[in-house]
């Protein structure tokens, strides 16, 4: 199976159980692979018959931004049914990154699959 992917995107949220974090936007960092038959947009070359990634950048990257979650995983697996309602994705893996959250780390968070690849 085909897959479409978005790589470090990085989004400004409030993020965590702190005090400090519910006041503080932080930056995650997206990493996001999504399966999807690309036979046919190969064949016509139009941006109608793809899994259009700038509009699923663009739609995740405004519900973080609103977002203000205590939890990564609770963010992580919102993200992923926006993706897979709202998108028709059957199948994604997604890498959540809380950058700098701890001392000695350049990022912390979860991946989570969803899904089955055809």
């Amino acid at each position: 199976m085909d897959r479409v992917f978005i790589e470090d995107l990085r989004i400004e949220t409030i993020i965590g159980i702190y005090d400090w974090e519910r006041t503080t936007r932080q930056t995650i960092a997206l990493d996001v692979e999504m399966a999807f038959d690309n036979t046919r947009p190969a064949a016509t070359d139009r941006i109608e018959d793809t899994l259009n990634y700038k509009a699923v950048s663009k739609r995740l990257i405004a519900f973080v931004e609103s977002s203000q979650f205590e939890l990564v995983e609770t963010l992580a697996e919102r993200c992923a049914q926006i993706i897979r309602d709202e998108f028709g994705v059957g199948w994604l893996r997604l890498k959540l990154s809380k950058l700098g959250a701890v001392t000695g780390s350049r990022a912390v968070g979860v991946i989570i699959e969803r899904g089955h690849l055809s």
